[in-house]
């Protein structure tokens, strides 16, 4: 796997590693996914726009709420939320890649797995930060709370979305992507974990 997390290990306690490594398990997991996807789509969600990819983001995390409240025996795709959340976190990933991109021309697979690398990697430095702030707060958080976050971080993104990317206080679209990324990741870890 190309993704790299030396330079963020430098300075963590023994929590944060665990964190680290952790989060290497979930991200092959997702790269995984997107590298396959891209051999048999290549790059044809250059297309979409920002909002679309919101709204694509959105139907995953519903999915995944559904299944939650329902439970995955009354599912009529028998998939479970495990890939649903790898999806949000792909699609978040494609969606940072579209805001500093702009749609257009399809990508070669090389160059696109180079921009999913810098935004996780971005990402990632972004949660070991807030990790250490929380003091790993996110382990004794359950599933459906992500899913129910992940939600909230997609009803803002599509407020400000409403508003031309305007905001008068708070982060932009690309923060609520980034933290979309980190929750669907803690969830996979927890997954995976149960």
């Amino acid at each position: 796997m190309a993704f790299n997390f030396c330079i963020m290990t430098q300075n963590l306690d023994k929590a944060n590693a665990n964190t680290i490594e952790d989060f290497k398990k979930a991200i092959e997991k997702c790269r995984e996914i997107f590298e396959k996807k891209l051999k048999d789509y290549g790059t044809s969600w250059r297309i979409m726009r920002t909002s679309s990819l919101t709204d694509q983001i959105y139907i995953k995390a519903r999915r995944i709420r559904s299944i939650e409240e329902k439970g995955n025996k009354n599912a009529r795709v028998d998939e479970g939320i495990l890939p649903e959340f790898i999806g949000i976190v792909n699609y978040c990933a494609i969606a940072l890649i579209q805001l500093a991109l702009g749609p257009g021309e399809t990508i070669s697979a090389e160059e696109a797995l180079k921009l999913y690398d810098r935004e996780i990697s971005d990402s990632t430095a972004l949660m070991l930060n807030k990790n250490h702030d929380y003091d790993e707060a996110w382990r004794q958080m359950r599933v459906s709370s992500f899913t129910d976050i992940i939600l909230q971080k997609l009803l803002r993104t599509k407020e400000i979305e409403s508003h031309e990317g305007k905001t008068l206080i708070s982060e932009g679209v690309d923060a609520n992507y980034r933290d979309m990324i980190n929750y669907a990741l803690f969830a996979i870890i927890k997954l995976e974990e149960a």
